[in-house]
């Protein structure tokens, strides 16, 4: 099983540097923020070939540029973003009716329908996320996307995924989920798992709930996490948790896990916690715009005007969006009926500010907050980092935390996340200054993922075909 791991890992680092043939690129006189939390450079010379990070020099002292220019006098070069929370869109219950009162249905009597997670993944490089994490989805949705990704027939971020999460039958996520409830006889069911979806993070999830609108729920016992933990390491697979409050948080890092799938939200965090976070450097999503839509809709719905949204999702969607916020959002819609209800939203706008306080003092404190989002539209990460920056986090450092803290989540910081010699060369080319104003993020000269220049007029985009933003040379 180690040997399978490695074996995915050369794959992955073979396919993420581009082909022999991949092109080669000078961004010539550029602000560099390399993501790492350094100073921006200015004046830069950034060679890419075979798609990777080569040379990055002072233009002063560098010699004739090498393959084709990118003249970048003006403009800001940061690495490629990274949403490391999804839920790829494009699977439903096939029109099976389902609660947590009967059995999940099995994952054959799902539908998926590829088209709408294609598009999904063009919102993604729109929107200037060269990678994603999936952290919970059905196998036969998630994963032949990843593989067409990774052999180069599909034009997608780098694709992560867990595959089928893990959980205790009735608890969060159990109708996707492998569900487990002894040791060892569950580890029958991890091996087909592994053996079958090759997850790249496992997701597990370990929360009652009884929060929000939620009613309690059974949890996985605790001994059963820690095994479940151990057998994914043991097969040189990372190991995220589903948590949402700092009790459970604490005993998931305490039973060995790699990361958090969110950080805390049911109340402030302890001071103990924060530098707990810091000591143990466990990475945290952020996951705030999934909160943050639940009132974002009824209170600002002009958002949906803006440029990103306005070429990821279809006008029909966008028009009924706007319908909810007309009309209050007292008609709850059959096809979601707790995403505008009333006592989520006012949940919600309670806890938002409350969860930016938690992400501000634990990255404050040095530890590792990672930016995700538990959507799916590359849009929502760019609102993520809005939502860091608001909370009173440099911008500087939002970047580092949608770049470099991306990888470490990941474990992949070795091999990207940054702008550094050796590394895969993923990055978005800005027409202003990102420091100055988080939101110039969306002002995109150019995406760039592996050393090759995103032609956004082929982006499968939901609304519709987009001119290409950079031109062809």
């Amino acid at each position: 099983m180690k040997l399978r791991a490695k074996l995915c890992a050369a794959v992955f680092a073979l396919v993420g540097a581009g082909g022999a043939n991949a092109a080669t690129y000078t961004f010539q006189h550029v602000t560099l923020i390399d993501g790492t939390g350094r100073a921006p450079r200015p004046d830069m010379s950034v060679t890419v070939t075979d798609g990777r990070f080569v040379s990055i020099e002072p233009s002063a002292i560098t010699g004739p540029p090498r393959g084709k220019v990118i003249e970048a006098r003006g403009k800001y070069l940061i690495p490629g973003l990274m949403d490391i929370h999804i839920h790829l869109q494009g699977f439903s219950r096939g029109g099976k009716a389902f609660t947590t009162a009967t059995r999940p249905p099995p994952i054959g009597e799902w539908t998926v329908d590829r088209k709408l997670g294609e598009e999904a993944l063009g919102s993604f490089l729109y929107s200037g996320v060269t990678t994603v994490l999936d952290v919970g989805n059905i196998p036969q949705n998630i994963l032949p996307l990843r593989a067409d990704e990774r052999a180069g027939k599909l034009l997608a971020p780098h694709i992560f995924a867990t595959g089928q999460l893990v959980t205790y039958p009735g608890s969060h996520g159990t109708d996707i989920a492998v569900n487990v409830s002894t040791w060892p006889e569950a580890k029958a069911l991890l091996e087909a798992q592994v053996e079958s979806q090759h997850p790249d993070v496992q997701k597990i999830t370990y929360d009652d709930e009884g929060w929000g609108a939620r009613p309690l729920i059974p949890i996985l016992p605790k001994d059963l996490l820690q095994h479940i933990i151990e057998f994914y390491n043991d097969h040189g697979v990372r190991t995220t948790v589903h948590i949402s409050n700092e009790s459970r948080a604490r005993e998931a890092i305490y039973s060995g896990v790699d990361s958090l799938a969110h950080t805390p939200v049911q109340g402030p965090l302890t001071e103990e916690f924060v530098k707990l976070a810091a000591a143990k450097q466990i990475p945290m999503a952020s996951t705030m715009t999934i909160g943050d839509n639940y009132s974002r809709v009824h209170d600002h719905p002009e958002y949906l005007d803006q440029p990103l949204y306005v070429a990821t999702m279809t006008a029909a969607e966008r028009a009924r969006l706007k319908k909810i916020a007309a009309e209050g959002g007292e008609t709850a819609l059959k096809s979601s009926p707790a995403l505008y209800q009333r006592t989520w939203r006012k949940w919600m706008q309670t806890q938002g500010p409350i969860l930016q306080d938690n992400l501000r003092r634990v990255d404050a404190a040095g530890g590792v907050v990672a930016a995700g989002t538990d959507t799916s539209n590359g849009a929502s990460l760019q609102r993520e980092l809005e939502l860091l920056s608001e909370a009173g986090i440099p911008n500087l450092e939002v970047i580092k935390i949608a770049t470099f803290n991306g990888a470490r989540l990941l474990g992949k910081q070795e091999q990207m996340g940054s702008v550094e010699d050796g590394k895969i060369a993923d990055a978005v080319l800005l027409n202003a200054d990102p420091v100055a104003d988080i939101n110039n993020t969306k002002n995109i000269a150019l995406v760039m993922k592996a050393g090759e220049i995103i032609d956004e007029s082929k982006l499968p985009l939901a609304g519709g075909p987009q001119k290409r933003r950079w031109p062809a040379s």
